[in-house]
């Protein structure tokens, strides 16, 4: 049975990046270092008070210490590796390039009323989940030893619980929407008519170049 050293070292580089960030913005949090009305998504003060950081933490703060925390990091810890594993492996780019479409789309639609959401964390790992469980639609999940379910179901069973614990049904839906933009676009649009218009940009290999060994550093990229 490996250490807990030893299985995060194993992770592979993008999921354990992003769960990284997660987590560690959360405890800062918690520790009062940091306050979520520094990270939250606000165009106003973006744009008009150039507080730009704001595009990228608002995707890394997931919520308090709490059940729901907990669940959205090991979401990230299961179904993000398992994902980056299994249909992304050896394609470091691509899943890099998936997050990224993800969190454009995500900052586009949070501009829209109806979709507007502060914090886009939850969103992001809802896209994941969906993501995953469209490349494995037929394996069977148990959800806290009740329900045993096809994972193709398993993003929409997560809404469900989101309605049930009291919480907010729109950033769930929205990972769950983004999901399918991604989804559309990159695996079924090609199947269908031979094109794909969500190849990977060569821009984005460079900063993968490093992580085929699972390493962290990222080159600086000459042409």
């Amino acid at each position: 049975m490996s250490s807990p050293a030893e299985y995060y070292k194993s992770l592979p580089p993008i999921s354990k990046a992003y769960g990284t960030l997660c987590f560690f913005t959360t405890v800062l949090v918690q520790l009062q270092i940091l306050h979520p009305l520094f990270l939250y998504l606000d165009y106003p003060l973006v744009f008009k008070k150039f507080e730009i950081w704001r595009l990228l933490t608002s995707f890394f703060f997931l919520a308090p210490f709490s059940m729901k925390f907990g669940i959205r990091l090991l979401m990230i810890a299961r179904y993000g590796v398992m994902l980056e594993k299994g249909a992304f492996d050896k394609r470091t780019a691509d899943f890099l390039w998936m997050m990224i479409f993800g969190a454009i789309s995500l900052l586009v639609l949070s501009i829209i009323p109806l979709f507007n959401s502060f914090f886009l964390g939850i969103p992001m790992v809802s896209m994941l989940l969906y993501v995953w469980s469209r490349e494995n639609p037929n394996a069977q999940i148990n959800i806290y030893g009740l329900v045993q379910l096809r994972s193709f179901y398993l993003p929409w069973a997560m809404l469900l619980l989101d309605v049930i614990f009291g919480s907010s049904l729109m950033p769930g839906l929205l990972g769950i929407m983004v999901g399918h933009l991604y989804y559309f676009f990159a695996v079924l649009h090609p199947l269908a008519t031979g094109k794909s218009y969500l190849k990977t940009p060569k821009w984005v290999y460079p900063f993968t170049w490093s992580w085929s060994k699972h390493s962290l550093a990222v080159f600086i990229y000459n042409d």
